[in-house]
């Protein structure tokens, strides 16, 4: 009988674990995003994360990091803001406050900064399997741009 108690109990704790994962692990939602991605021109790679309930999306990586004039570490030259232009490019957040829409299955309400132009827009994602099509705008999504961000995929370590 201790054992039938035993097995049940265990069964009982494998079943609650199970049930528990498969409802907070989202398959096809909103975190998919979440990753390394690498842009149309293969000159940065972009971290993408959630913080709270947003996404965001930070440079880590540049083809070239050091700016050939300044032998420096490339800057964010061209922002608007004056006070923004010095600084580092690695590092900067250029997605920043997107929502995800299950309906929809996008990425919206947020924004993209070009550091190449010094402009900022509005933006929405969406994704096919590991690649993103980001769509920057000004006023509407008609008039934007899109461009294709590939998934970067790393190397397990043995």
């Amino acid at each position: 009988m201790k054992k039938i108690i035993g097995l049940l109990s265990a069964f009982a704790v494998v079943v609650a674990f199970s049930s528990f994962t498969l409802n907070t692990t989202p398959k096809g939602g909103g975190d998919d995003i979440i990753g390394l991605w690498e842009p149309s021109n293969g000159k940065a790679r972009v971290k993408i994360e959630k913080i709270g309930k947003k996404y965001y999306g930070k440079i880590v990586w540049l083809r070239e990091p050091i700016d050939p004039d300044t032998k420096k570490p490339k800057v964010d030259k061209n922002n608007e803001d004056e006070k923004m232009r010095n600084v580092p490019l690695r590092g900067y957040r250029l997605l920043k406050d997107f929502t995800y829409d299950a309906e929809s299955k996008e990425w919206s309400n947020g924004t993209i900064y070009d550091p190449e132009s010094g402009s900022l827009y509005s933006c929405v994602i969406t994704k096919d399997k590991d690649v993103l099509n980001i769509r920057g705008y000004v006023g509407i999504k008609a008039l934007g741009r899109t461009d294709t961000w590939k998934r970067i995929k790393l190397k397990k370590k043995k």
